[in-house]
């Protein structure tokens, strides 16, 4: 399905569409459901997945701490414009300070990230983390594997070794040869768009699909209307209706392959969305000056040909 011409992401190559039905969308608007969790100074966290990615969505007090010990691999941190500052360790380390919205990346083994002040707190792991994924109000979606997403596996460690890693938005003003702000580490990739004022133009959506990967995005502020179809296939018993899901932020969204999707932000004021997938995308990683930290996390080599 091709993008409109006006579109930066109209460059990249297309494919076939996968053959089988996707299973259903998951929607988690996070302020609208009790936390699953709460920390010592009140703080909220809510907990949510998809086949191939844990997101947790924190409301911090000034103060508390989100403690990982023993993690398996790389996260991603996403601090928000609503993040004042945040205190960072890793195995005993000298403290790393991040400020402001960022895109922070924590390697494996164990970590502390403190709240110095209030804080909208986002953090992204990789489903190798089973006592995170138990956590999901959505777990038991999961349960059984869906056949359309390629098994997770993870890309090249970074060759300068393991540490805290902070990128600030700041430092990337906007720039129209380039989609968005797209980060990589070992496990996931972000495009941490930047915000829209008021709605989107209805003539100007932007419907497509992915064969073997989900597409997670992550609503910070503003109302979006999903607009998702599931392909036909032989079996009418695996057709839906479309769905035009509207979704009140703070919210995830998980969308899986191979339906055709859009979003769209409605409404007036500020809207401002996140897109994950984990893995990294190797169509986004092909495009030159596109994933802004792609000098430090190689792509896996290419598999000999047969």
């Amino acid at each position: 399905m091709p993008y409109d011409p006006t579109d930066i992401r109209s460059q990249l190559a297309t494919a076939p569409r996968a053959a089988g039905a996707n299973v259903a969308p998951q929607y988690v608007e996070f302020g609208a459901t009790e936390p699953s969790e709460t920390t010592a100074g009140a703080g909220r966290l809510w907990w949510a997945r998809s086949q191939t990615c844990i997101v947790s969505y924190a409301q911090l007090a000034a103060g508390d701490e989100l403690v990982r010990s023993g993690q398996p691999d790389e996260y991603m941190i996403l601090a928000t414009e609503a993040t004042g500052a945040l205190n960072l360790s890793w195995n005993g380390g000298e403290p790393v300070r991040a400020e402001g919205a960022a895109v922070v990346v924590v390697p494996p083994g164990d970590s502390v990230v403190r709240a110095e002040t209030a804080a909208v707190v986002v953090r992204l792991f990789s489903p190798r983390s089973d006592d995170l994924a138990a956590r999901c109000a959505n777990a038991g979606f999961y349960a059984e594997p869906d056949p359309n997403v390629a098994p997770f596996a993870p890309w090249p460690d970074p060759p300068d070794g393991h540490r805290i890693r902070v990128y600030p938005l700041d430092d990337h003003p906007k720039d129209p040869g380039r989609f968005g702000r797209l980060f990589r580490c070992s496990t996931v990739m972000v495009n941490y768009f930047y915000p829209d004022p008021g709605p989107r133009d209805p003539a100007k959506m932007s419907p497509h699909h992915h064969d073997d990967f989900e597409q997670l995005s992550l609503c910070l502020v503003g109302d979006y209307v999903h607009h998702i179809r599931t392909p036909w296939v032989p079996d009418m018993g695996q057709w839906r209706e479309d769905e035009h899901q509207l979704c009140v932020s703070p919210s995830l969204t998980v969308i899986p392959p191979p339906s055709v999707h859009t979003t769209q932000g409605v409404g007036e004021g500020e809207h401002h969305m996140i897109d994950i997938f984990a893995p990294p995308r190797f169509d986004f990683s092909n495009q030159p000056g596109w994933v802004l930290n792609a000098g430090e996390y190689p792509m896996p080599e290419p598999l000999p040909s047969a």
